[in-house]
């Protein structure tokens, strides 16, 4: 089983790039933050992330997905990972809790994700949407971070520059076939 990681900049298209991913026959994995979000502001919560326990909110659901997906492909591509996780946490300048700690040893020392991270970068643009409420530079900002998490436990980062959005599954695809054994 090769489980790659799709992550980057926060409005760059990751899930568009995913959703193409799975058209084409991949499995594929969803974000777990944007779920976390999702559910507490359908419940009425407006800033989720504010609270004390979304940083392990979001590590238990990643690891819940990645337990769950079904493995009946060779290949799985995940919308990010705990070091996305990592990456959020020193964003919003949040203490790095023994849950996230935890699992991001398990990923690595299991080796759970490929090293070859898919880092799609920014389209220029950032878009808020309910549970992105970033602008485009802040989204540059936590671009910075999320690569400096990444270099940090291990992972070379793969660019996936900006492009029309078929170019860009299409590279996403030929990456992870020219990556596999």
């Amino acid at each position: 089983m090769r489980r790659y990681v799709l992550t980057g900049t926060p409005g760059a298209g990751k899930t568009s790039i995913l959703q193409g991913l799975a058209a084409r026959g991949y499995e594929v994995v969803e974000e777990a933050a944007t779920a976390v979000i999702a559910r507490a502001q359908a419940q009425g919560e407006g800033e989720p992330w504010t609270r004390t326990t979304f940083i392990d909110e979001v590590v238990d659901l990643q690891k819940q997905r990645q337990r769950r997906a079904d493995g009946t492909h060779a290949v799985q591509v995940f919308d990010r990972s705990p070091v996305c996780t990592h990456a959020l946490a020193n964003y919003l300048g949040r203490p790095v809790s023994r849950a996230l700690t935890s699992e991001i040893q398990r990923i690595v020392t299991q080796e759970i994700y490929e090293r070859q991270v898919l880092f799609v970068r920014n389209l220029g643009f950032c878009e808020p949407t309910r549970a992105r409420r970033i602008s485009f530079q802040e989204s540059l900002e936590f671009e910075k971070v999320h690569a400096e998490s990444y270099r940090a436990f291990g992972f070379e980062l793969i660019d996936i520059p900006a492009d029309d959005l078929g170019d860009r599954v299409a590279a996403v695809s030929q990456v992870i076939s020219r990556l596999a054994p």
